[in-house]
Formats: C-alpha cells, sequence, structure tokens
C-alpha cells in the first residue's frame, strides 16, 4: 500500500511539473529584415528556407513579424500550411509596404478578431505618419482563443520608427492606450522591434505602471542567449536589445531566450536575432 502512495504520489507529481509545458505557449519575435536585392548574399531569397526551418523547428503558436513584404508572407505561409496570418501593409492598410504580421497555429488558436492601427495621431488612418518618424509604423493586434483551455488573450505586434525619438515615445504611449483599453484583464503578449533599448523614455512608457512586463526579467527559469539582438548580418552588437516579448502582470514567463541563428557559412538568417518566451496563461483559464 504504501508503495502505490509513493508511485501515486510521484505520478501526480510528474503530471504537475509537466503541465506548464502541455499548456504554455510559446511566443517568438522575429525581424525578418525586407526583402532588399542590395543585401546580395543576405537577401530575402537566400534566408527564406532558413527561416522556415527555424519556424518548423521551434514550432511557435504565435509568431510576431516585422518588415515582412506581402510576397515575403505569401511565400512563407506557402511552406507553412500550419499556420495562417494575420495583418495589412503599414503603406495604403492593404499590401502595400511592410507588415507587423501575427502568424499562430491553427490547430491550437482560433482566431477572434484583428485590426491594424497606425502609430500617429490619427491611428486609423491608413498611411498616416506620426510626430517624427520617417516612415508609416503600425501595430497588428489579434485575439484569440486557445483551443486547449478555452482561455482567450490579445497579442499585439509592432515596429517603432528608426529615426524619430518623439515618434517612439509618442508610439509607445499610444500602445499603452489601446492595450489598456482594448485588453483590460485580459492576457496580453506585445512583440516587437522597438529600436530602443532598456532605460529610455519608450520602454518606460510601456512598464513603468505594471501594465506590462518585459519577458527577460519575468523568466522563472533564466534567460539563455545573448543580451542584444541587432547584428547588421555581420556580428553580435553588444547592448543592443531592440527587440522585445512584453507580458501583462497575469501571464507566467517560463522561460525566455534570444536565439543565434548561423549557418555553415557563418551567415545571420536576418539582421535581427529572435525572441523567444515560453509563456503560461492564467490558472483560471482551465476549464473543467
Amino acid at each position: 500500500m504504501l508503495m502505490l502512495i509513493l508511485l501515486l504520489s510521484l505520478t501526480m507529481l510528474i503530471n504537475l511539473s509537466s503541465m506548464p509545458d502541455t499548456l504554455s505557449l510559446r511566443v517568438v519575435s522575429y525581424n525578418l529584415r525586407y526583402d532588399n536585392p542590395a543585401d546580395g548574399p543576405n537577401a530575402w531569397p537566400h534566408r527564406m528556407d532558413r527561416i522556415v526551418a527555424f519556424v518548423r523547428f521551434y514550432e511557435p503558436d504565435v509568431l510576431g513579424v516585422q518588415e515582412a513584404l506581402r510576397a515575403m508572407l505569401d511565400s512563407l505561409q506557402t511552406r507553412l500550411p500550419a499556420y495562417r496570418w494575420v495583418g495589412v501593409g503599414r503603406a495604403d492598410g492593404r499590401d502595400g509596404g511592410e507588415f507587423s504580421a501575427i502568424f499562430y497555429r491553427t490547430d491550437r488558436l482560433e482566431l477572434l478578431e484583428s485590426q491594424t492601427f497606425w502609430l500617429s495621431p490619427t491611428p486609423e488612418v491608413p498611411g498616416s505618419k506620426g510626430w517624427d518618424a520617417a516612415l508609416e509604423r503600425i501595430c497588428t493586434w489579434a485575439h484569440f482563443r486557445d483551443r486547449r483551455t478555452g482561455q482567450t488573450f490579445f497579442v499585439f505586434n509592432t515596429h517603432l520608427d528608426h529615426e524619430g525619438t518623439r515618434a517612439r515615445l509618442e508610439s509607445a504611449r499610444l500602445l499603452h492606450r489601446v492595450i489598456a483599453q482594448k485588453a483590460q484583464q485580459a492576457p496580453v503578449l506585445l512583440t516587437g522591434d522597438f529600436n530602443t533599448t532598456e532605460n529610455t523614455p519608450p520602454y518606460a512608457a510601456l512598464t513603468a505602471d505594471g501594465l506590462l512586463h518585459d519577458a527577460l526579467h519575468r523568466t522563472e527559469n533564466g534567460h539563455y542567449g545573448p543580451h542584444t539582438t541587432w547584428n547588421g548580418f555581420e556580428t553580435l552588437i553588444p547592448d543592443q536589445r531592440i527587440d522585445f516579448i512584453f507580458v501583462s502582470a497575469n501571464v507566467r514567463v517560463l522561460r525566455h531566450a534570444i536565439l543565434v541563428d548561423l549557418d555553415e557559412q557563418g551567415r545571420f538568417a536576418s539582421d535581427h536575432l529572435p525572441v523567444l518566451a515560453d509563456v503560461l496563461l492564467p490558472e483560471n483559464s482551465l476549464q473543467p
């Protein structure tokens, strides 16, 4: 009898320890670098298969990409049939310009709603440019239901301007307002290339009041990889962690990584490194 109790206790312990991995969601943020023929050996046609292999290997449930053009998204969709994506081009609200698209696994997630807004004083106007930004900038969001647990949650994916100091700050403030209004108490994941580092006003605008938290600082099992996400296709550039995954306070972060992805010639798959987090939505999302 004692042995049976010990075995049952051990089984329960194993089941409990494996529950987070069973129910966790894998989230990745990846700036893919737009299809620029001037990149030569680093141009998109030479990197596309490696991005596909990356997705197939790591199997993210949610993948927020930046700088993706429509043809790039179509190529990825053809090669990744387990996924669908949402988003619009920033230039015209249709197919023009770069997308901040969200890919998601259809076997795990049900899409409930999705929209895109512009990071500008007129966020509902397609193609609008904000403040001192050099380019149009957008955020695409999606509302999902987890097919395993029934929990609903929001994913926001964005790309802040690379030149406009005021634009980055005002964009971060706008993101914070929209997330607070739209998500309210629902779990939130925010992915993106923010073109800013920690200890800057845009970062503080997103995190200072506790609505959002940097996933790297919330991870329960440590961080893996470098603390930079920028390489310029040449080498890791120190202290340039400009790509982030943020989570709301009710989301646990089980693990966090910035992944260095080199081929046999020592080439990077993009001029940014992918950021990965395994997260667990609130326990009260579990259905009986």
